[in-house]
């Protein structure tokens, strides 16, 4: 047995960390190669129910350390083994897990069944790409080819697939939500969204609202005074974010309605704006308000980019 590679087997793997954030679990797998070797897992096929979707990660380092999903949190170790044996030999390989897999005492909660692609890590390349284009605020995709054993940075896919025998993972920037309100209710929303790892940036009334409003963010407007959301409303109105909402009344929205027609709106660009904002209501306190707009946004979230 070739001496390098005998530590490997003897790991033993341990969790190094709780994060399914994609763009941590691509920057430990590329640590963990420039230490020595690393993998990463791939959730590549669902059959039945599931706890993750498809794409969802697992980063293995050599030493047996582990961080990343791509179940419930009850066959990642199993996963990791694999892995690590797939390092010990240099070849890739997939495994299934739950239904249809031949572990018969690895048994799914949801009664489903998953295969799970992992790549012995040659290049870190197009990881680097990948982070690089999230950094950035960018979609990006990876192909992994199993034929070839492969991994290369594309155009990003409008949705994580199978295609001509390769896997195409999607990779999306975080949540940005963008913050205006000088009310107990927006520092409620803005301790929430932090702590849900989203990206916060808090505005006033509209100053430099358009240089942070990309694809991927979230325009919540909590002023109880329509006047003071007149200028970042106009801004939202103007940009691609994939949701707006706004605080007030079903009386104080007839009213925005009438302003922003007046001010050549059209119908479809007035019904983006969600008011009364939120998921649920009416709240009689902040922190009810807070859950209700970011399950919102959450919510809309997944339907923009599903």
């Amino acid at each position: 047995m070739d001496q390098t590679l005998a530590p490997i087997a003897a790991q033993i793997p341990v969790r190094a960390s709780s994060t399914d954030d994609p763009a941590e679990l691509l920057r430990f797998a590329i640590d963990a190669h420039c230490l020595g070797a690393a993998a990463l897992a791939t959730l590549v096929e669902i059959r039945g129910g599931a706890a993750r979707s498809l794409g969802a990660h697992m980063a293995v380092a050599a030493d047996g350390r582990f961080c990343g999903y791509v179940s419930g949190g009850c066959v990642e170790a199993a996963v990791a083994a694999e892995a690590l044996l797939a390092m010990k030999e240099g070849r890739d390989r997939t495994i299934k897990l739950g239904e249809g897999s031949p572990f018969f005492d690895i048994v799914l909660p949801c009664g489903g069944g998953i295969s799970i692609a992992i790549h012995v890590l040659k290049d870190i390349g197009p990881l680097q790409h990948v982070l690089d284009r999230l950094g950035q605020r960018q979609a990006a995709g990876l192909v992994y080819s199993p034929e070839r054993q492969t991994l290369i940075s594309v155009d990003p896919p409008l949705r994580t697939c199978w295609t001509e025998g390769d896997f195409l993972t999607a990779y999306r920037p975080r949540t940005r939500v963008v913050l205006s309100g000088q009310t107990l209710e927006a520092q409620a929303v803005a301790r929430l969204a932090e702590a849900s790892g989203y990206d916060v940036i808090i505005r006033g009334r509209g100053e430099g609202a358009a240089d942070t409003i990309d694809p991927f963010t979230a325009v919540v407007l909590l002023h109880h005074d329509i006047d003071a959301e007149a200028a970042i409303l106009e801004a939202a109105l103007h940009s691609p974010a994939f949701y707006i909402g706004a605080l007030g009344s079903t009386r104080t929205h007839r009213r925005r309605v009438e302003r922003l027609t007046a001010m050549a709106f059209g119908q479809d660009d007035i019904r983006r704006v969600k008011a009364p904002i939120g998921m649920f209501g009416p709240t009689r306190d902040a922190t009810s308000l807070a859950l209700s707009v970011l399950a919102d946004v959450a919510a809309a979230r997944l339907v923009a980019y599903a």
